[in-house]
């Protein structure tokens, strides 16, 4: 590879999904497009990293306590888990955000290992250069995750391995315009076939 690169995948778990708490619209259908991108950087020794939320039950985060979402993603649920069909291999680096009950933390950046090691510590460590971001949600934690990244990293965006919530209509085309204005590069499977990973 010329540069390192990881592969950051955002909160793609049961209740972003169809049929979750707080669903997105086709949240589903980013796990096969990503199960390529996962296929790719396996293949390149490359790091794989998985974000979630891992909400408490009681948190500022969800309406009952004052927040603006429904309760999702508490730790330990079914909702929490990954969506079956996203194809995460053994190695994949699991960070998890939201345990902190007077906090949001949208972003990935705000997550950590099982050893309480931030995400930013895990890619300098691994001496990344560059990350290539998908997920769940565009509007929230893909946006959120993205911005920060780009304060340290060379980004790609995967819009084709993305979904937004878009509460006021047009919400995930102004985040991936946003993404895209400070800095982060565009790619899809098709763009991704002509340049590799190698």
């Amino acid at each position: 590879m010329s540069a390192p690169r990881a592969l950051l995948i955002v909160d793609v778990q049961n209740d972003f999904c169809p049929g979750g708490a707080l669903a997105v619209v086709d949240g589903d259908k980013v796990a096969a497009v990503l199960n390529k991108y996962i296929a790719a950087f396996v293949k390149q020794d490359a790091l794989v990293i998985a974000s979630r939320d891992w909400h408490p039950r009681k948190t500022k985060h969800f309406k009952e306590f004052g927040g603006p979402w429904p309760a999702h993603c508490v730790q330990n649920t079914p909702g929490a888990a990954f969506h079956p069909a996203l194809k995460l291999p053994a190695r994949t680096i699991v960070v998890s955000k939201g345990m902190d009950p007077d906090k949001d933390s949208y972003s990935a950046f705000q997550a950590v290992d099982g050893r309480r090691r931030p995400l930013r510590d895990i890619l300098k460590d691994a001496g990344v250069k560059e990350l290539w971001v998908g997920g769940l949600a565009t509007d929230y934690c893909v946006k959120a995750s993205v911005l920060d990244a780009l304060k340290h990293f060379k980004v790609y965006l995967l819009t084709d391995a993305i979904r937004g919530v878009d509460i006021n209509p047009g919400d995930s085309k102004k985040a991936i315009d946003e993404m895209l204005k400070a800095g982060a590069r565009e790619m899809t499977l098709e763009n991704f076939s002509r340049k590799r990973i190698t």
